[in-house]
C-alpha cells in the first residue's frame, strides 16, 4: 500500500467507478430548511412567549441545538465517496469520509478480490497482506456485481 500524488497523473485511466452515498439534499439546502426550521419555531415560541408560555422559548432552544447537532452529522458525511481507478500498472483506491480523503495503491495484477459472505459485508481488496473495504456506498444487490465487473478489469491488466 503506497500513496501517491494524484494529480500528477501522465498514464491512462483504463476504468474509473465512483460510488457516492445517496443524498437527495445537497448541505446548501440543508442549512436553508434548517433556518427555515428555526425562524419557524422561534415564531411560534416567542408568540407564546409574549402571552406568558414562557418555558416553550428553552425547549424550542433545545429542540433547535438537538436537530442542528444532527443536521451536522448528517451534512459531515453527505459527501463521502470511494473511488476506484484502474490504470494499466496500478489500482488506486480513493476514499473520502467527513472530509478526511485517504488513498490506497496496489498493484492490479497481485490485488485478490473477496466478495463477502452475505450481500450486506462489503468487499475485501487483498494485495501482499493488506486489505481494505471497498463497496460502502453500493446497495447490497450492486456489491456482487461490481465485484465481478472489477474482477474482470483486473484480468484485463
Amino acid at each position: 500500500m503506497v500513496s501517491s500524488d494524484l494529480l500528477a497523473e501522465s498514464e491512462p485511466v483504463l476504468k474509473d467507478w465512483m460510488m457516492k452515498r445517496n443524498c437527495s439534499v445537497s448541505p446548501k439546502q440543508f442549512v436553508c430548511f434548517y433556518v427555515s426550521l428555526a425562524l419557524f419555531s422561534l415564531i411560534i415560541a416567542f408568540m407564546l412567549f409574549l402571552v406568558g408560555a414562557w418555558l416553550v422559548l428553552p425547549f424550542t432552544g433545545i429542540e433547535l441545538l438537538a436537530v442542528g447537532i444532527a443536521f451536522a452529522i448528517y451534512a459531515r458525511h453527505a459527501v463521502d465517496y470511494e473511488r476506484v481507478r484502474l490504470f494499466p500498472n496500478r489500482l488506486v483506491i480513493e476514499r473520502v469520509s467527513a472530509e478526511q480523503l485517504t488513498q490506497f495503491e496496489f498493484n492490479p495484477r497481485w490485488v485478490r478480490i473477496e466478495a463477502g459472505a452475505t450481500p450486506r459485508d462489503h468487499i475485501k481488496l487483498v494485495s501482499r497482506g493488506e486489505t481494505i473495504m471497498i463497496g460502502q456506498h453500493l446497495a447490497q444487490y450492486r456489491r456482487a456485481q461490481f465485484a465481478g465487473e472489477l474482477s474482470m478489469w483486473l484480468r484485463r491488466c
